[in-house]
């Protein structure tokens, strides 16, 4: 299923509080209302099978753009089509073709075993039993979690509950699912595991996926491209190998000499990020890069050099620190 964003807004409504209790007394008769715009006139299209990626800071807006998507939150303008659907019209027809997780809330029953949730989800969707068992079968074999689909939920660790709560949302096999936080205070192996399932996920069922995260790692992993809002609008939108030319101003260069260069030295063509006896990390303009390069090999008995792109987190964080 594709999705198509044209012109999203969200505007969320609420009265100043003034503070101590003559400011309540003065409220009661002359509130001020205040506009927090959450999401301003977004536009953008997911292919179907696609797994992209929603990148942006806190409260940029990401939630709030998943939330209208999956008919949550009705917007306050713009339109939303989902292969002819109107997500906020909650439709079953719909609501039967996407699921939703999120890092931070729960949907499995803390007291009782994962099962009984998958169970409930399953009378909710209609699955048959066959295909019941079949998902529960197959899903638990792939995230490794047989011997625990009938533990209390409470007593399973972090990793464990997230990966029943991914389980739990692909009961009824959703053709889109939008994944906010999925891998939030996972250690690194379960974040790991987490990726590994979600693309093989995705390569066998074309399933087309949006997911939020702070975690860089996971939208390399799982994605070829990129959305990224700042402050409710949309900044980027395009492959993610392409970041770095869109943000990065910068490059790095890797360079090894045959003889001790001293400090002072590297200094003189850009940032030193890294040094060593025979050799240093150079942080350099990028319109400049062949330019300082041929400077540096002028002046010093170089080995070896290697030109990368600044990593994409820090290309990112640049462009936010800039936009304030």
């Amino acid at each position: 299923m594709s999705i198509r964003v044209e012109h999203l807004k969200k505007d969320f409504s609420f009265y100043k509080k003034d503070m101590g209790i003559r400011g309540s007394l003065h409220n009661i008769f002359h509130r001020e209302m205040l506009v927090k715009s959450a999401v301003k006139d977004i536009s953008f299209f997911v292919e179907e099978g696609e797994m992209t990626g929603f990148i942006g800071p806190n409260g940029a807006g990401k939630t709030t753009t998943l939330k209208m998507l999956s008919g949550i939150l009705h917007p306050s303008g713009g339109t939303v089509d989902i292969n002819g659907f109107v997500p906020w019209e909650r439709k079953n027809d719909f609501k039967r073709q996407i699921s939703i997780v999120m890092g931070q809330k729960n949907q499995l029953w803390w007291d009782l075993p994962a099962s009984d949730s998958f169970y409930l989800n399953k009378c909710i969707f209609g699955v048959e039993d066959k295909a019941y068992r079949d998902v529960v079968e197959e899903l638990a074999e792939l995230l490794d979690v047989k011997e625990l689909v009938n533990v209390q939920v409470r007593r399973l660790s972090l990793g464990e509950r997230m990966k029943m709560e991914v389980m739990a949302a692909l009961i009824h096999r959703p053709k889109i699912l939008f994944l906010d936080e999925p891998t939030i205070g996972l250690d690194i192996l379960s974040q790991q595991k987490l990726r590994e399932f979600l693309k093989y996920y995705n390569e066998q069922w074309k399933t087309t996926v949006i997911i939020t995260s702070h975690y860089m790692a996971d939208i390399q992993a799982l994605c070829d491209r990129a959305v990224i809002i700042n402050q409710g609008q949309l900044v980027y939108d395009g492959k993610l190998n392409d970041i770095n030319r869109f943000f990065g101003e910068k490059r790095l260069v890797s360079i090894k000499t045959a003889e001790t260069v001293a400090g002072e030295q590297w200094e003189t063509f850009g940032r030193v990020r890294e040094m060593n006896p025979r050799g240093a990390v150079l942080e350099v303009p990028r319109d400049k890069t062949r330019e300082i390069l041929a400077s540096v090999m002028a002046a010093l008995p170089v080995e070896d050099f290697t030109v990368t792109e600044v990593p994409l987190e820090e290309s990112i964080a640049r462009y936010y620190q800039k936009t304030g």
